[in-house]
């Protein structure tokens, strides 16, 4: 029987299991349009950029290990675009299909929506990602559009889906 999904907060001490994940993510898949997996240091300095700066950054642990993470940044850095972010969710391979990228997903809407942030985005890497896509849309993400053949990676054009999800009164209010 497994053990119950645990949704917390990133840690240092789970950088390694993190750069893990996303280095199988960039060597074997689309949905990051980096091409050489960055080693620990540059995710620890990753990390450390956007938990200092008050962006929610999760990890799903199971079986005692951290086995996906997600986290929102800025979705772009001019001063207008302060409320708004953009998301980003990986899952280990083998634990594809399981829920866990529908758990962080659920806690990252909540605590973005917590700190004040009224828009998210995601933007996500290849319109083939269908699973990541569905995944959204039963967030309650719309599709906002789709960048055709903008990034070229394991010898083809990826397009680029962008979807769009307010949090808490969304543009309903002023922040």
């Amino acid at each position: 029987m497994m053990s119950k999904l645990v949704i917390r907060p990133a840690a240092a001490a789970d950088i390694a299991a993190i750069t893990a994940i996303y280095a199988h993510a960039v060597q074997h898949g689309t949905a990051s349009f980096e091409v050489a997996p960055p080693d620990e240091s540059e995710m620890a300095s990753r990390f450390r950029g956007l938990a200092d700066a008050g962006f929610p950054y999760l990890v799903a642990a199971l079986e005692g290990a951290v086995r996906g993470y997600a986290y929102a940044g800025p979705y772009r850095t001019r001063l207008a675009y302060r409320y708004t972010l953009e998301n980003s969710i990986y899952v280990a391979p083998e634990f594809h299909g399981r829920g866990i990228g529908r758990a962080l997903l659920d806690r990252l809407l909540a605590e973005a929506t917590t700190r004040g942030f009224r828009q998210m985005i995601a933007v996500i890497g290849d319109s083939a990602q269908t699973a990541s896509i569905a995944l959204h849309r039963a967030a309650g993400f719309r599709m906002v559009g789709t960048f055709e053949a903008i990034g070229f990676k394991f010898d083809r054009w990826l397009d680029t889906v962008l979807m769009q999800r307010p949090l808490g009164p969304g543009a309903g209010t002023a922040p």
